[in-house]
């Protein structure tokens, strides 16, 4: 089997590409509402807002084959972020990894499925994520590792802006821009929040574009809730994707809970807690978002 990304979108234009990502994306998100549903809480705001750049990542971009997550030739995912697992597990579900009723049991005793990823646990994850600041370094030791074995693997990560508050990550962006790790794509989630408050408060990243383009990065800047920007902005990326190349980083302002109006506005947004009444109000919200932008 090809990859799923060939599979789903070769010979497609540049609209067909990107209905076909918003069309996931939009499942996905109703994946997560479920899913946060069960435990009454979580990362779902986050989960949300960055739906959109994991349908372009698992719908249009990775190579992969869903029957064998440990297939050697696959592009790897690395989630830094392993709070975020809950948009994870979606994205897995949409690229047929993880069966979609399996979803029913996120957070639960014995699931495969924990509220924070678990390499050891969930078939297609590369890492176990959460030690913040330790994905870009996992990242670039195995992007260094493929090229040493002649693979012409792409390894992704994804990241947090408030990630970019830690030493180890801009280490790591050195190093790989020192050792020329072309397949190397970064895709960091500006959503302007970290646990402690907004992120400029905690401790301002601006200007961020510059600062990964000082350490040598293809750095582009692009709307991260805007299909078509991401689509081209991945495309650029896999230009960059030479065996002795430049590193490419994507930064994508994002925003908290999108396409759910209830949940874009909530001001404690990091970590939510969802009325039981609400979770039916934010999937018609959802539902009627998607179908008039469908219109």
């Amino acid at each position: 089997m090809t990859a799923v990304s060939a599979s789903r979108t070769e010979g497609l234009d540049l609209a067909a590409r990107a209905d076909r990502v918003r069309e996931a994306a939009y499942r996905m998100r109703h994946h997560m509402l479920d899913m946060g549903e069960v435990q009454g809480q979580g990362y779902v705001g986050q989960a949300l807002g960055v739906a959109d750049m994991l349908a372009v990542t698992y719908v249009d971009q990775l190579r992969l084959k869903p029957e064998d997550p440990h297939w050697e030739q696959r592009d790897r995912f690395l989630l830094s972020t392993g709070h975020y697992a809950i948009a994870l597990y979606a994205a897995l579900a949409e690229a047929g990894i993880v069966p979609v009723d399996e979803l029913d049991t996120y957070g639960s005793d014995g699931s495969r499925l924990p509220m924070s990823g678990m390499a050891s646990y969930t078939p297609g994850m590369e890492i176990s994520g959460g030690s913040l600041g330790h994905g870009l370094t996992v990242a670039v030791g195995m992007a260094l590792g493929l090229r040493l074995r002649s693979s012409s693997s792409r390894v992704f990560n994804f990241l947090s802006d408030g990630e970019l508050d830690e030493g180890s990550t801009w280490e790591a962006a050195m190093g790989a821009k020192h050792h020329g790790l072309g397949g190397l794509t970064a895709m960091v989630d500006m959503n302007a929040l970290q646990a402690d408050g907004r992120t400029e408060s905690v401790l301002s990243i601006e200007p961020a574009e510059e600062k990964w383009a000082a350490c040598g990065w293809f750095t582009q800047r692009v709307d991260g809730n805007d299909v078509e920007a991401l689509l081209a902005a991945f495309d650029a990326a896999a230009e960059q994707a030479e065996p002795h190349g430049t590193p490419s980083v994507i930064l994508c302002d994002t925003k908290i809970g999108r396409g759910v109006p209830l949940l874009e506005t909530r001001e404690k947004a990091h970590f939510m807690r969802i009325d039981e009444h609400e979770w039916q109000q934010c999937r018609d919200q959802l539902t009627a978002g998607f179908e008039g932008a469908s219109a």
